[in-house]
């Protein structure tokens, strides 16, 4: 028997230019380029062990028995890695998230980044880090960018080598806060992948997409600059045009609750006030509040007085994702 084993953590990411939307399903090249924070604290950590022994891949997730459908979904992105080690050997993968999953906090995002890292290392590969950005990118699109440090920006491409991401600046680069409202930990009904085919049947996804290339220049130099007025600005309004193509898609996605909608009101109103503070959701109904660092205690302050906020979670920017044991 042959047995080969690593263990990967990856963080889960948010994005402030947003991906919505494929020109390849298959290779998850997305609609638009886009940019993101890595989310130090929040992460999925995940063992992959190869076994000639085993006669099909196995998957534990967050300590029970996988479904069918969570694990045709992992053998599948291991299919593909065995593809590019050119190997036939199944594995057995336990993984776990120290967040909520399925909520709108990116945990496909930190999953298949921790599995694609663990699996490839387990096999003796050592890939660099735009390779196991475009590898990850074919188990869930957004786990391209939390393979990287920092503030990250996933380059759309047009074919599987040039669709990767990458750190433009470090952790350390600024000071941000993520501060989530956690308004439901309940997995939603319709999953990302499932909005992302559905998003060219909306009217509007033609015109977000046109206007995503200016959004994401400036949202960069935004962060080069630390100028928080403009970032903020210019979040909010790609979340919302991200969400109203969600809305205006066929069958639509509301994955808004009436405690997000409050909590966006009062952000809009407290960033007027002068408070360093501004929103933006991924496909769920927990609101991120990007702040200033010197900012973030009285934002958590005003979230708690909220009705509907369950929980308050805080990220800095974060590292990439990293073999913790061989």
């Amino acid at each position: 028997m042959t047995q080969h084993v690593a263990t990967a953590r990856a963080n889960s990411n948010i994005a402030f230019i947003k991906y919505w939307g494929n020109i390849d399903e298959t290779l998850r090249l997305p609609a638009n380029s886009s940019i993101s924070m890595t989310l130090d604290g929040l992460y999925t950590q995940t063992t992959v062990r190869w076994d000639t022994e085993l006669a099909s891949d196995s998957l534990t997730l967050n300590r029970r028995l996988a479904s069918a459908e969570e694990l045709r979904r992992v053998s599948s992105h291991l299919d593909a890695i065995r593809h590019r080690l050119d190997f036939q050997i199944y594995a057995a993968v336990i993984s776990d998230n120290n967040f909520p999953t399925g909520a709108g906090i990116a945990s496909s995002a930190s999953a298949f980044a921790a599995l694609t890292l663990a699996a490839v290392h387990a096999a003796g590969a050592e890939p660099g880090e735009r390779e196991l950005s475009t590898l990850a990118r074919l188990g869930s699109g957004s786990a391209a960018r939390s393979i990287a440090a920092g503030f990250v920006e996933w380059h759309a491409g047009a074919d599987h080598t040039s669709s990767y991401a990458e750190s433009f600046a470090g952790p350390d680069h600024w000071d941000l806060v993520d501060v989530i409202a956690v308004i439901s930990e309940d997995h939603k009904a319709v999953g990302s992948r499932q909005g992302h085919t559905a998003a060219m049947t909306s009217d509007l996804q033609a015109a977000r997409v046109a206007g995503a290339a200016e959004r994401f220049a400036i949202c960069r130099q935004a962060i080069l600059e630390r100028d928080f007025a403009t970032l903020a600005d210019l979040v909010e309004q790609d979340s919302n045009l991200m969400h109203a193509v969600m809305m205006t898609s066929r069958p639509p996605l509301f994955y808004w609750l009436p405690a997000s909608l409050a909590i966006m009101i009062n952000v809009s109103q407290w960033r007027a006030e002068g408070l360093k503070v501004c929103y933006t959701l991924d496909a769920g109904p927990n609101v991120h509040c990007i702040c200033t660092g010197d900012s973030a205690d009285e934002v958590v302050k005003r979230l708690e007085a909220i009705d509907g906020v369950r929980a308050i979670l805080r990220a800095r920017p974060g590292d990439g994702a990293q073999i913790v044991a061989l």
